[in-house]
C-alpha cells in the first residue's frame, strides 16, 4: 500500500507540482481573484435558486401548495382508487377518463367555503343560474331530489362547512343536508320530493338515500369531495370506515358515469406530498 503514492507521483510528477502551485502564486494575485469571488457569489446563489425552480420560491413566500394539474389530480383519484379497492383498471377504461372529468378548483391551503362556491359556479359556465338556482320543477327534465351537484365529506359538520359557500345560490332553492346526524331518514326523503339543485352529505347516508330511490342522479353533473385533513391528518380518503363508505358509494353510482365522461369529480382541497395518505383505524360517527 505505499508503493502506490511513489507510483502515481513517479508517472504523473506534473500533479506533485500542480499541488504546490498555491504555495508559489503571486499574493497580490491571489488577493485579487478572492476579491472577485466573493463579489460573485451572492449573484450565482441567486441565480441557482431562481432556476432550481421559482415557482417553489413564490409559493412558499405565500404559503401555498403549488395547484396540482388536471392531470395530476386524475392520476391521484385513480391510484387511490385501485388501490383502496385492490382492483386494476383495464386500458381501456383508463383511455376512456379524461382529464376533462376533473371538475378544476383552487388548492391553496387557506381555501375557505367561498372559493370553492365560486369555482363551482364558473364551471357551470353561462347556465350556472339556471342550473343552481331555479326553483321549478320541470317534467322529464328536472326531476324532484336530482341535485346537479353533489358535495361528499367526512362528518356532518364539514358538510354544513362547505355549504356556506354557495349561500348566495340556495337563496330560493335551498341546499339539502344528507347526513346522519341530528336529521331523521324521513325528514330528508321529505326535503328530496322537492327541485333539488346541490346537497352536501356523508357516504353512508348519500347512498342510503340513492338505494331507497329518494335521491335521484339523472341531474348530477359533478360531485365534490372534500379530501381535506382534519386536525388529525385524517380525510374523506384515509378515515377507514368513512373511506370505505366512499369507495362503496362511488363503485356503484358513480364510476361507470365517470369513465362514460357523464359525471366530472371535483377534489378540494391540496394533493398530499406523498403517494400515501394518513390515516389509521379510528370508530367515528357521521
Amino acid at each position: 500500500m505505499e508503493e502506490k503514492p511513489s507510483n502515481r507521483s513517479s508517472k504523473n510528477p506534473s500533479k506533485k507540482r500542480k499541488s504546490l502551485a498555491p504555495n508559489k502564486a503571486d499574493p497580490k494575485t491571489e488577493s485579487k481573484k478572492k476579491r472577485k469571488n466573493k463579489k460573485q457569489r451572492p449573484s450565482q446563489t441567486n441565480d441557482d435558486n431562481s432556476n432550481s425552480d421559482g415557482r417553489d420560491q413564490h409559493n412558499n413566500a405565500n404559503g401555498e401548495a403549488p395547484p396540482a394539474s388536471a392531470s395530476a389530480q386524475l392520476k391521484f383519484f385513480l391510484d387511490q382508487f385501485q388501490s383502496a379497492n385492490g382492483v386494476q383498471l383495464s386500458s381501456l377504461e383508463l383511455e376512456s377518463i379524461k382529464d376533462t372529468s376533473i371538475l378544476e378548483l383552487a388548492q391553496c391551503t387557506n381555501q375557505d367555503a367561498e372559493s370553492l362556491g365560486k369555482d363551482v359556479k364558473v364551471a357551470f359556465g353561462t347556465s350556472w343560474k339556471e342550473v343552481l338556482c331555479g326553483k321549478k320543477l320541470l317534467e322529464g327534465k328536472i326531476d324532484p331530489g336530482s341535485p346537479a351537484i353533489l358535495l361528499i365529506s367526512a362528518s356532518a359538520l364539514r358538510a354544513i362547512e362547505l355549504l356556506r359557500g354557495f349561500r348566495s345560490l340556495t337563496k330560493e332553492c335551498h341546499a339539502v343536508k344528507l347526513f346522519s346526524k341530528h336529521m331523521k331518514v324521513e325528514e330528508q326523503i321529505s326535503l328530496l320530493k322537492n327541485r333539488v339543485n346541490i346537497a352536501s352529505g356523508t357516504p353512508s347516508r348519500i347512498k342510503k338515500l340513492i338505494d331507497i330511490e329518494a335521491l335521484g342522479l339523472s341531474r348530477l353533473a359533478a360531485i365534490v369531495l372534500d379530501i381535506r385533513p382534519d386536525v388529525k391528518g385524517y380525510s374523506l380518503l384515509t378515515l377507514p370506515q368513512v373511506r370505505d363508505e366512499f369507495w362503496d358509494l362511488y363503485k356503484n353510482y358513480f364510476h361507470q358515469r365517470v369513465v362514460e365522461g357523464a359525471l366530472r369529480l371535483g377534489l378540494y382541497g391540496p394533493l398530499p406530498d406523498g403517494t400515501e395518505l394518513k390515516g389509521k383505524k379510528k370508530s367515528h360517527d357521521d
